[in-house]
């Protein structure tokens, strides 16, 4: 150890490097958990999606946007885009050109930490969290990432794997 002194940004430090609002939607990262379980794991994904720039397509189920209303704890608005029909939403970015990256456990997946920084439009779609992503909606995938594990669970939550490839495609990992 060096013995240098550890220096922390302080609140002020932090407010003078981030922007005073939030970036209209950039149109280039957004995570997709398009069949959610658990609304508290949607508020975490939109801070999330604040940090890196993304936007967060949830699909119009009754509980969303109270979910989302709770989960929200970010001054401004977040880029929220609403979905219809899934797999018919899927086909449309695909079709737009996005790179659409599915997050699941699958044969050829792309570990995560070799998964390239997003240089084109990009979805990163989850999965519900006990059954993953559903098969019809697998070959409207580009590529798939998995996340390795080396405990006893068989899968993250949606925030965490939300999250954690939010910042690999973002760059900041």
């Amino acid at each position: 150890m060096s013995g240098r002194a550890v220096r922390v940004r302080t609140r002020q430090d932090l407010r003078a490097e981030r922007r005073r609002r939030p970036p209209r939607c950039l149109g280039h990262l957004t995570v997709a958990p398009l069949w959610p379980l658990h609304g508290v794991n949607l508020g975490t994904l939109l801070r999330t999606c604040d940090a890196v720039g993304a936007c967060l397509a949830v699909p119009r189920l009754p509980w969303v946007p109270e979910a989302l209303r709770r989960g929200h704890t970010l001054r401004h608005p977040a880029c929220v885009h609403w979905v219809g029909d899934p797999l018919t939403w899927l086909a449309r970015q695909r079709s737009a050109g996005s790179a659409v990256l599915g997050v699941e456990l699958a044969e050829d997946a792309i570990r995560l930490a070799d998964l390239p920084m997003a240089r084109r439009p990009t979805i990163a779609v989850l999965g519900h969290e006990s059954d993953g992503i559903p098969p019809e909606a697998l070959d409207l995938l580009d590529q798939v990432v998995e996340i390795p594990m080396i405990g006893t669970g068989a899968s993250l939550n949606v925030a965490v794997a939300g999250s954690l490839v939010l910042y690999k495609l973002a760059g900041f990992a």
